[in-house]
């Protein structure tokens, strides 16, 4: 078996038949889940440690990966902290007869290393030594600033019943097949169970099947534990032209006690498809609550927090001033 770069791990297989859900295609929480183990396994190659997810940003589903692809996850170490790493992901796939494999998603997860205690513990800095590599760092410090207002923003947000947007709550118990190599649940497995949840809240909202396009601000407060009841909800905060903005909350909690605690929080833009796997406009929705004016301020606000960011843009119905 041939030695990998320390800091740069690249995991191939073929999509399965297992792998395809609701969409026809690999769902967006499928391909999280692959994201979060190439970079796991590149965290832990790197820190000689166990090591846990902290943030996943902004991830763009650009195009899907089918059934019977041979998939390509690469994921590289551009920068590390005292004791995080920020990992830089790039999923490909194509036929597995040939030709050249197409990028369908990329994305920046931040895993940090852990001691016994569960302490934070330092980890080797990462030196870049090519052009790219130098780009890449530079990159992942420019969206500090961002991140950090992306998390500020989310985190000043309540969520009540005085909203009155299309929501779902999914409620289970973490199964002992989700487990990490820490006995805990991973962090993919978390993604998919939002992305899941994401679904069920934007097709019931527009009638029509619905694929993810984007999720952002994935942030990890706590371990979920196996045996946990788990409650997931989603809500949508905001729509675009064919965009539904869904705030989804992860929380757990013992199943002995009725205390739940927040473990996971992002927000997942979906679109609708027609039976020709189009995207079609959907249905604007109208605020009615305070709640449900401050939710979609905040959604708009994240937008543009993260249109200001190196590389991005501003969506066009905000350019248009909708």
């Amino acid at each position: 078996m041939s030695e990998f770069p320390s800091h740069s791990v690249t995991l191939r297989f073929l999509a399965s038949p297992t792998d395809v859900g609701h969409s026809g295609s690999v769902d967006a929480g499928t391909v999280l889940e692959w994201v979060d183990k190439a970079a796991y396994a590149a965290a832990v190659g790197w820190s000689k440690s166990y090591c846990v997810t902290a943030y996943v940003g902004n991830i763009h589903f650009a195009d899907p990966v089918n059934s019977g692809d041979m998939v390509e996850v690469e994921a590289s170490i551009v920068y590390t902290g005292r004791s995080s790493m920020h990992i830089r992901t790039i999923v490909s796939s194509g036929d597995p007869k040939g030709g050249p494999a197409t990028m369908r998603s990329q994305c920046l997860v931040i895993f940090v290393a852990v001691g016994p205690d569960g302490r934070p513990v330092p980890v080797p800095q990462f030196e870049p030594s090519t052009p790219e590599e130098i780009e890449q760092r530079d990159s992942a410090l420019a969206r500090i600033a961002v991140r950090e207002q992306i998390v500020e923003a989310m985190n000043a947000q309540e969520y009540t019943d005085a909203g009155t947007a299309e929501r779902v709550v999914l409620r289970f118990m973490a199964a002992p097949t989700d487990v990490n190599w820490g006995g805990k649940v991973h962090g993919g497995m978390v993604m998919k169970w939002i992305d899941e949840a994401a679904y069920v809240c934007a097709s019931r909202y527009c009638g029509k099947d619905t694929v993810a396009v984007f999720s952002g601000g994935v942030r990890f407060y706590r371990p979920l534990m196996i045996g946990d009841v788990v409650e997931v909800e989603a809500r949508l905060v905001y729509t675009g032209h064919k965009g539904m903005h869904i705030a989804v909350h992860v929380r757990s909690g013992n199943p002995k006690s009725r205390e739940m605690n927040l473990t996971t929080y992002c927000l997942t833009v979906m679109v609708a498809r027609d039976e020709t796997g189009t995207s079609v406009p959907i249905p604007p929705w109208i605020p009615q609550t305070d709640e449900d004016r401050r939710l979609h301020a905040h959604a708009r606000e994240l937008l543009e927090i993260r249109g200001g960011a190196p590389g991005n843009r501003m969506p066009d119905h905000l350019l248009n001033g909708g």
